[in-house]
């Protein structure tokens, strides 16, 4: 498998596809700042600067990156320009190194965690549904019996929306009418995944954000009410961005980590947008892994996050 771990070449290939847009647009950029120049200097930076944040990279992350280049430029002394692609590549993959743990593991499961329980979150229209059913899908191929918790009770299509997915993949569904107490509904879900004996508890949340005292609250709730069955649930707290959001995916990302304790980070249609940069900013902003990306509509094209994977797809030639 080489440099890609679980990424072979028919993953690695699709990893490609799914980020064509983003490359070429961030490759274009870089051309179009190092053109007619010999060295990297303060012309070259700002020049670099201006492109990283259009690339929806984000200020703080792209300053971080700019002040990283400027320490080996200055140590260095002369950095020819043909050299920048190597060298932002190197911060970069950098920089996605601090935060990530546990790096392109294939949907395994720790040994002492059981159910393993994941509540997601984000705002409707993410593809947290979506991901939900492809997270499942990803876990059942790997050999784990899974459970899925209807805890999104304020609309009833999520609840639709779920039970559709649970029937494609073949998994159980705990749901409740729509209205239900969401706290009821996923403290149902992890006893009836305690008592078959479940691998995985996948459970949705509501999608909404118009009010974040009640969603902090309903979110606190559901976790108290999980502990109940499963004394250190939820073990990871999934948000779920759209890639091609760009900026926006960075306001979602802020509110709900005031919310709860995210702990891993999905981030969605990728494939779509030339905005993959926001991979790297939210990754770097909030301090948080990015665990899985979605690179297509596919319920195969959820994939565990590479850095040194995506890094390779954003800037190989």
């Amino acid at each position: 498998m080489g440099i890609f771990g679980v990424f072979n070449k028919a993953k690695k290939d699709k990893l490609d596809q799914g980020l064509s847009k983003t490359k070429e647009s961030v490759l274009q950029k870089l051309a179009r700042v190092v053109v007619g120049k010999s060295r990297v200097d303060d012309d070259v930076l700002d020049e670099l600067e201006e492109m990283l944040i259009s690339s929806d990279v984000g200020v703080e992350t792209t300053l971080k990156i700019i002040q990283r280049i400027e320490k080996r430029v200055a140590r260095d002394k002369f950095v020819n320009a043909d050299e920048l692609d190597r060298i932002l590549r190197e911060e970069i993959s950098g920089l996605l190194a601090e935060n990530q743990v546990n790096e392109g593991l294939d949907f395994e499961l720790p040994a002492d965690k059981k159910p393993y329980v994941i509540m997601v979150v984000g705002v409707n229209g993410v593809g947290k549904t979506t991901t939900i059913g492809k997270l499942a899908h990803k876990f059942k191929t790997a050999g784990k019996s899974v459970m899925l918790g209807a805890a999104d009770t304020f609309r009833a299509a999520a609840i639709e929306q779920l039970e559709i997915w649970a029937q494609r993949v073949e998994v159980p569904l705990v749901k409740q009418k729509m209205g239900s107490d969401p706290a009821s509904v996923a403290y149902d879900t992890l006893a009836s995944a305690h008592a078959a004996d479940s691998d995985v508890v996948i459970i949705d949340t509501a999608g909404r954000l118009h009010n974040k005292v009640n969603l902090m609250n309903e979110l606190s709730k559901i976790k108290k009410v999980m502990q109940k069955v499963v004394g250190d649930a939820p073990h990871e707290i999934l948000l779920v961005l759209d890639g091609s959001t760009g900026q926006n995916a960075f306001e979602q990302a802020r509110q709900f980590t005031k919310a709860t304790e995210v702990n891993a980070l999905a981030i969605t249609k990728l494939d779509g947008t030339a905005k993959g940069g926001v991979v790297i900013g939210v990754s770097d902003q909030f301090q948080i892994p990015v665990k899985y990306i979605g690179i297509g509509e596919g319920i195969d094209d959820l994939e565990p996050f590479s850095r040194t994977a995506f890094v390779d797809s954003l800037f190989g030639k």
